[in-house]
């Protein structure tokens, strides 16, 4: 190479990413992971990473879980529906066997539970805490309750399409409805099949 020719190609000093500016504050490395669960790695990644906002009521994803389905459990059904009001004899209701993992778990494969805080679904009996049953397979239709990523933030809320808009709408008075716009990056986990709260 000439004496007078400047030198192209190669690392330039100061130039990339500085380490520690990324989301995560810190190195990252390169991971190989099936293509069909990314996105799932992702949310799970932005959970991990979330600082909680103080005064920040708005339902979220806090924890994600995939079914661990082994032999199945049948427990004792009686097939009459109890009453709530004045007690009945027990021994007159006809006996049956009950196995929770068929009857949460429709689509075991395509199906995960998540566990919740905020108060924006209560009305829908969706509370702080509760463990909701997401199934992946189901169709969003709208009227469905479901587990969406709106912007990057995890959300449960009852989708609604009507006069040519997408809505994201709470089930409580007091937070307004998400509309979700060509510009939105939005994706939809899952359709809540059935929650699970302690008394």
């Amino acid at each position: 190479m000439s004496e007078g020719k400047k030198r192209h190609g190669g690392k330039r000093p100061g130039a990339g990413r500085k380490i520690g500016s990324g989301p995560y504050g810190e190195r990252t490395t390169v991971m190989r992971v099936p293509k069909s669960r990314v996105d799932e790695i992702k949310l799970m990644l932005k959970q991990l990473s979330d600082v909680p906002q103080p005064g920040k009521k708005v339902i979220k994803v806090d924890q994600i879980f995939r079914p661990k389905i082994g032999n199945a459990t049948s427990l004792k059904l009686y097939t009459t529906h109890v009453p709530a009001g004045l007690p009945e004899r027990m021994e007159e209701y006809t006996e049956d066997s009950l196995d929770l993992n068929e009857h949460l778990l429709k689509n075991p494969n395509s199906t995960f539970f998540v566990r919740v805080s905020g108060d924006s679904m209560i009305d829908a009996g969706i509370h702080p805490g509760d463990l909701l049953v997401v199934d992946r397979s189901l169709p969003p239709s709208s009227g469905r309750i479901v587990v969406a990523v709106i912007n990057g933030e995890s959300t449960v809320k009852r989708l609604v399409r009507e006069h040519g808009k997408l809505l994201l709408m709470p089930e409580n008075p007091t937070y307004p409805a998400i509309e979700v716009r060509d510009e939105t990056m939005f994706m939809i986990w899952g359709v809540v099949t059935n929650v699970i709260h302690s008394l």
